[in-house]
């Protein structure tokens, strides 16, 4: 879940080193009041900061501490603590670009079925369980968070300055495929007003791709872009929206791009269910501004993340308690509600405060419907080892395509050759 960078820590330095580095490694009465100390590592905004505090209230015993980092230096720092055998929280958090590469060391988890988590299994989306299974179907590593069903966010002042329909029913209309979302760019371009059609071109290309049902990767672990007609395609149509200057050019998630979202610089971006928390807390100002309809494709997920809990742990069984909480359909249900993290949990997907929820922040416009629809059409698409690395790379290419550093070709072919040296 896709992603506030809020700060960086290094447990990998040893849990005697400091005193925080004590009670991360759930050292029991590190401040001198017998209490279990648990750690849940994690980034962006999971909506867990009230819930942690209810559940110390709950749990007398229990004090939890919450180390939020940056997305990528999260999933790098876990590989290292697990690593150097030391330094990891008791309850930490995956997302799905990564969740491959932790299961195929899943000797380094606890298993969670051991400890019950078997009998929740109806909590979740089949795929979503599945996606942490060993491979023998022996072993659970993770307990599903959230999901990334797709939509798309547009500004409708920017629309209505335009001259296109800002009524999110008739926005949706517009674009009922990719090849009419850079059509309709092309209207917003020829109006000439100090903003492109979208943000940048990695966020069109991801979207695109999650509604295929092969990516990077067969499940047999093959490499198969150049084989896969979805990553082509969704090469190709990205390249097009480029090619015709409807792309502000920015790297999603970094300062000139939080700028350029603040200032309405652009009028669309594409908006699986976790960025709608991470736009409410990095862009406040921003209320009201923006709108949420369909994608176009109508469906897809893109994003999603697991709870996990290394067995560096003290204490296993309360960190799989604190974690199967965390992640029971009432709490996914109310940080869905707060946060707008859509919920991993089939059953809620048709309860009513899910169907009927609207986001006010987003011009009242029901995510939860949207949302909902968008996540279970989705294709299983099958997410390989070194998919967060591929991906990585693909977006990097694009980026270079987007400044007139590479042409399009050329960076698909650089792409393919690196794509390959990594696998």
């Amino acid at each position: 879940m896709t992603m506030t960078r809020v700060r960086r820590l290094f447990a990998a330095l040893g849990c005697a080193a400091l005193l925080s580095g004590a009670a991360a490694c759930g050292t029991p009465g590190a401040a001198g009041d017998g209490k279990i100390t648990l750690t849940v590592d994690d980034f962006g905004n999971f909506g867990y900061k009230t819930l942690l505090r209810e559940y110390e209230a709950a749990h007398p015993g229990i004090r939890v501490v919450e180390r939020v980092s940056e997305f990528t230096a999260h999933h790098q720092q876990l590989t290292q603590r697990l690593d150097a055998g030391e330094g990891t929280g008791d309850v930490v958090a995956v997302e799905e670009g990564y969740v491959v590469e932790f299961r195929n060391r899943a000797g380094d988890f606890v298993n969670l079925l051991d400890l019950g988590a078997g009998a929740q299994r109806t909590n979740w989306l089949p795929w979503k369980w599945d996606a942490t299974l060993s491979a023998d179907g022996t072993g659970q590593l993770g307990l599903g968070t959230d999901v990334g069903g797709l939509a798309m966010c547009y500004r409708p002042d920017l629309f209505k300055a335009a001259g296109l329909p800002s009524d999110r029913k008739a926005v949706a209309k517009l674009w009922p495929t990719w090849q009419a979302y850079i059509a309709a760019g092309h209207r917003f371009q020829d109006a000439d007003l100090a903003a492109s059609w979208t943000d940048s071109a990695s966020n069109i290309f991801n979207q695109i791709l999650a509604q295929e049902p092969v990516g990077y990767y067969n499940r047999d672990e093959e490499l198969v872009i150049d084989t896969s007609p979805g990553v082509r395609h969704a090469w190709d149509l990205t390249n097009d929206m480029i090619e015709a200057g409807e792309s502000a050019k920015y790297v999603a998630f970094n300062p000139q791009w939080l700028a350029a979202l603040q200032g309405g610089r652009f009028a669309t971006l594409t908006c699986p269910a976790w960025v709608l928390g991470w736009i409410q807390q990095n862009a406040p100002a921003t209320r009201g501004q923006w709108d949420v309809t369909a994608v176009p494709g109508g469906a897809g997920n893109w994003g999603g993340s697991w709870l996990t809990v290394p067995k560096q742990s003290a204490h296993p069984r309360e960190a799989y308690e604190l974690a199967s909480w965390l992640t029971a359909p009432e709490q996914q249900l109310r940080i869905f509600t707060e946060t707008g993290n859509l919920p991993s949990t089939p059953k809620l997907y048709s309860d009513p405060a899910v169907r009927s929820f609207r986001n006010p922040f987003f011009s009242d416009a029901p995510v939860g419907e949207i949302f909902a629809s968008a996540v279970t059409a989705k294709p299983a698409q099958y997410l390989g080892l070194h998919n967060a690395e591929v991906r990585k790379v693909m977006e990097q290419k694009l980026s270079k395509v987007e400044i007139g550093k590479l042409a399009p070709e050329q960076a698909w072919q650089e792409a393919l050759a690196e794509a390959e040296a990594i696998d």
